[in-house]
């Protein structure tokens, strides 16, 4: 099967009625005669080119404490760093990150997709005219990382959200996955650019030029998402029924009036009626709303799982970390660490089309969890500290598993924790929903980059065992609360979690009635909710 193959669900039926739900199963859709076309991909790129400034920005930083003219700048009276300032300057790219991503939630909705994404992009420049400006002072640098942080933030909620509520189902998975690729090949470009300087120039230069390419990029995000259409599903939310119309037939390739597109429009104003829309959302409804709480928590959990993971202790740490194996260009180690980061992002597109998000993330959980076990037992118990370049093998060791970890992160949690979340959510509370979620995932960002110097001062290749616990954790919730959301709808998807579908059966659920309101608010499907309450 293809990376662009075509999975269908059953078509539904025109109605009007807020309490009809057709039944359909993945292996129909109303989608199964549309197509994959330019505008469409088109689309997808150009959006993930702010999942590539995320990246660039992030890998970045990992060379510059090696640079000459940064450590003399703004390291300490010796010339280095100590883990406060270097955590500081680290992590408070993630504390500003996270700020964005709850501030975006509230103005996402009200000014639209594709403004709220060029206006987060063109924020960096002025994160980045703070930092590149510094002098000596280290704290002006993790303040400028700190205001980069607010549009990088705001852009990993509304990106993702923008390419799932845009694309076509047929393509849905590898185009939201693309923001995962382009965050791989942001950290890539970063680790080049960074080799390049450090060797090339002794002042300022090696590490002012990367920081200023970043411009380019912002840039390029900004303007280029003012030529896209607006999410569909925010026009017909705010009565533009026709301008939705048009643009799901265009990224679809169909025309407008193609019974594939009525069955769309009509899912959409199904919904919209349920949730019977007559006032701006409050944040506790996130929570309290039909099975809302339920999926609020899940998401905040798997993208916390995606910091967990503990694969930016590589990027961030990497040129530190394998120094100390007694390799003597680790500006080398971390540009053959981005390549297999990119490379392995490939085969996460091809398994956000074809392989059930489940499947995909309880293994590379259970991958990643045995790389951490092996890479801190091997290098607690088998290298020189004294003298790193006595056991140049254990070096090599640490490397290979570095980037099998990598690999099975690249391919599943990297992409698909972006990719599950954009599809979990229902309109009414998706800005809100995925803001929190992606702050969650920028708490632990900042909780990784900032103590994990300390951590490693102390217990060094120990460390891998938390995150193996943690990957060994996360296999086991996504088995037994993940549903399956592989070839579903975005009004379909909803429809699973408020009928309680059981998440280990998820992924052969065939459709069932959709839940009606009960007079107390809550929603309930049928003889499933009954049977709900039953088992409570």
């Amino acid at each position: 099967m293809g990376i662009f193959s075509k999975h269908s669900l059953s078509r539904r039926g025109s109605t009007s009625s807020p309490t009809s739900s057709p039944t359909t199963s993945p292996a129909t859709s109303p989608a199964a005669e549309q197509k994959v076309t330019f505008k469409a991909c088109f689309l997808g790129l150009i959006a993930s080119m702010g999942g590539f400034m995320f990246g660039y920005v992030s890998g970045q930083i990992s060379g510059y404490f090696n640079m000459s003219d940064y450590a003399r700048r703004f390291g300490d009276k010796d010339g280095k760093f100590s883990s406060s300032r270097q955590g500081a300057i680290v992590g408070l790219l993630a504390v500003g990150c996270l700020f964005g991503a709850l501030i975006i939630g509230m103005a996402v909705d009200r000014f639209g997709r594709r403004l709220t994404i060029s206006f987060s992009a063109f924020w960096a420049c002025i994160g980045i005219i703070v930092e590149i400006t510094s002098e000596h002072a280290w704290y002006q640098l993790a303040i400028g990382r700190f205001v980069t942080g607010l549009s990088i933030g705001a852009l990993s909620v509304v990106v993702p959200m923008y390419q799932s509520e845009s694309a076509p189902v047929v393509v849905r998975g590898i185009l939201v996955s693309c923001y995962q690729l382009f965050v791989t090949i942001g950290i890539w470009v970063s680790n080049m650019v960074n080799w390049g300087t450090h060797s090339t120039y002794n002042n300022s230069a090696q590490w002012r030029i990367t920081l200023g390419l970043g411009f380019l990029w912002a840039i390029i995000l900004g303007v280029g998402v003012l030529l896209l259409p607006e999410s569909p599903r925010h026009a017909y939310r705010n009565g533009r029924e026709e301008e939705a119309r048009k643009i799901i037939a265009g990224l679809a390739g169909v025309d407008p009036n193609h019974a594939s597109i009525n069955d769309q429009i009509t899912e959409m104003r199904v919904q919209l009626e349920e949730e019977n829309l007559a006032a701006g959302v409050k944040w506790h409804e996130i929570f309290t709303g039909p099975r809302m709480m339920y999926r609020t928590v899940l998401g905040m959990v798997i993208m916390a799982g995606q910091q967990l993971c503990g694969v930016n202790y590589y990027f961030y740490y990497g040129t530190t970390v394998f120094q100390s194996t007694g390799i003597t260009d680790s500006y080398v180690t971390q540009i053959v660490l981005g390549v297999v980061n990119v490379v392995s992002t490939f085969p996460g597109l091809w398994i956000a089309q074809n392989v059930g998000r489940r499947k995909a993330l309880i293994g590379g959980a259970v991958g990643m969890m045995v790389c951490f076990f092996i890479y801190a037992f091997v290098g607690h118990l088998k290298m020189d500290f004294a003298d790193p370049f006595n056991t140049p093998a254990i070096g090599k060791v640490l490397i290979v598993f570095a980037c099998l970890d990598i690999f099975f992160f690249a391919a599943t949690w990297g992409p698909l924790a972006w990719l599950v979340v954009a599809e979990m959510y229902p309109p009414k509370y998706r800005a809100h929903c995925s803001a929190v979620a992606t702050a969650s995932t920028w708490f632990w960002n900042f909780m990784v980059g900032f103590f994990t110097p300390y951590i490693t001062n102390d217990i060094d290749f120990y460390y891998g065992l938390v995150f193996a616990v943690l990957c060994g954790c996360l296999a086991i919730i996504t088995f037994f609360f993940l549903v399956e959301t592989r070839g579903r709808s975005l009004e379909e998807i909803d429809t699973m979690y408020l009928s309680y579908v059981n998440p280990i059966k998820s992924a052969s659920w065939q459709g069932k009635p959709a839940p009606t309101p009960n007079p107390d608010g809550m929603q309930e499907s049928g003889s499933e909710a009954g049977h709900h309450k039953e088992s409570e």
